[in-house]
């Protein structure tokens, strides 16, 4: 079997749904598990739902009438039968997501956004399913809440490998086409769990390693894995070949292209992962697989902003010690930060946080119980693979650099924006 992974920007529009039927005629689609996202900017949609429902907005009801408005406009494209079930289906859909609303008790914010959230998912892949059986290609649309199971840590749940496991090997029909959501789970007592942002490749890993797929295709708007984020460099170069503790790298130092916690599952089992084009569904692209060296042998540029450098010293200027630094981590840990970056002196401890949850003024209040707090919010990080001289001295120009830090293979900086 094959897994393959369609973003939300490969079905952002019905003229995208229909690319993806010609993705799949052209590539084959047997013995197929066709991962979906939400479509185009539809997850940052429904976020701006859960806000406005948190905070009891006049806007919420209008929030609500255009994630309707945009998926009515792809169906009325897709489907000119306007009598064809997909219609009561997202209908349904939708009627399911305002009783979450109406009955939900919860204040807490995480169990509120992954019940909300998950529904961009569930719409576009039931589009999807119903569009491709239109076309002649028959498929079984699963709930990946009924195969993925999770801890209860809402916005970014702990996979249960041995349910998982269990379920996946029970109820996947093998021999069939089968199309189900990226990013969200379920819990033990069947409340929706999602499984961290952008995590819909981290499903396609999920599914691969417990059907032992033969690969992964992840679908992009890129010709693969690029050196750069094109968005943010210029003269970006296609990598051919990349390793599985490479894109491990890239993926940890935030190259978006993959999803951190794909590359685990399939290393675990060998299962060569393909990032392609969907604009170009017949071209190469990158494969990452065991063992094989970095084609080309290049740089490799990303940047990860809207990050924290938080520094901390002890208040009598005594040493930092390991204590110290393990009670911070824990801190770190409790308020669901990840540590990017680490330098540290006798007095002084500096890290660079990825604060994707908002928690960070929550973390400031403990640490200035005990620690000498200097912070910037707002900056930029800057990481170079495989970095040369040359490399160091582009990226540093017209920099206001707070940090910088080189090991062997590595070179960061953090910046102001």
């Amino acid at each position: 079997m094959r897994v393959f992974k369609f973003g939300g920007a490969s079905v952002k529009d019905a003229k995208g749904v229909r690319n993806l039927v010609r993705v799949l005629q052209e590539v084959g689609h047997s013995d197929l598990v066709v991962i979906v996202s939400a479509m185009g900017k539809m997850t940052n949609a429904f976020e701006k739902v859960v806000d406005h429902y948190v905070d009891n907005s006049d806007e919420l009801v209008f929030s609500i009438n255009s994630i309707k408005i945009y998926h009515q406009e792809i169906l009325e494209e897709l489907f000119s039968n306007k009598q064809h079930p997909v219609f009561d289906k997202i209908k349904k859909l939708f009627e399911d997501f305002n009783t979450t609303l109406d009955r939900n008790k919860s204040t807490q914010y995480d169990y509120i956004y992954d019940q909300v959230v998950s529904y961009g998912e569930l719409i576009s892949t039931t589009i999807v399913s119903e569009y491709l059986n239109d076309q002649g290609l028959h498929n079984e649309w699963l709930d990946a809440r009924d195969f993925i199971k999770t801890d209860n840590a809402y916005r970014d749940a702990e996979v249960d490998w041995e349910v998982t496991q269990s379920n996946i090997t029970k109820k996947i029909n093998k021999k069939a086409l089968s199309i189900t959501q990226g990013f969200i789970g379920a819990d033990s007592n069947n409340f929706t769990t999602t499984l961290g942002r952008e995590g819909s490749d981290y499903t396609a890993g999920i599914f691969a390693y417990c059907i032992n797929a033969d690969s992964v295709s992840i679908w992009k708007d890129v010709p693969g894995v690029l050196n750069a984020d094109p968005r943010v460099f210029d003269q970006t170069q296609l990598l051919f070949h990349v390793s599985y503790e490479e894109a491990i790298e890239l993926a940890f130092f935030g190259a978006s292209v993959i999803h951190p916690k794909t590359i685990q599952p399939l290393q675990r089992k060998e299962i060569p992962l393909h990032v392609k084009s969907f604009i170009d569904p017949l071209n190469e692209g990158t494969s990452v697989k065991k063992g094989q060296p970095l084609d080309p042998y290049i740089p490799c540029y990303i940047v990860k902003k809207k990050q924290v450098l938080l520094s901390l010293s002890s208040l009598d200027f005594s040493f930092i010690v390991e204590d110290n630094i393990s009670e911070v981590f824990s801190l770190f840990h409790k308020h669901h930060l990840k540590v990017d970056l680490i330098q540290n002196s006798a007095i002084s401890f500096s890290v660079c946080l990825d604060d994707k949850f908002d928690h960070f003024d929550q973390l400031l209040v403990q640490l200035k119980a005990k620690f000498r707090v200097t912070y910037n919010k707002n900056v930029s990080l800057y990481t170079i693979r495989h970095f040369t001289d040359e490399a160091i001295q582009s990226l540093e120009q017209n920099k206001d650099i707070l940090l910088k830090q080189i090991t062997r293979e590595t070179y960061q900086m953090v910046a102001k924006e």
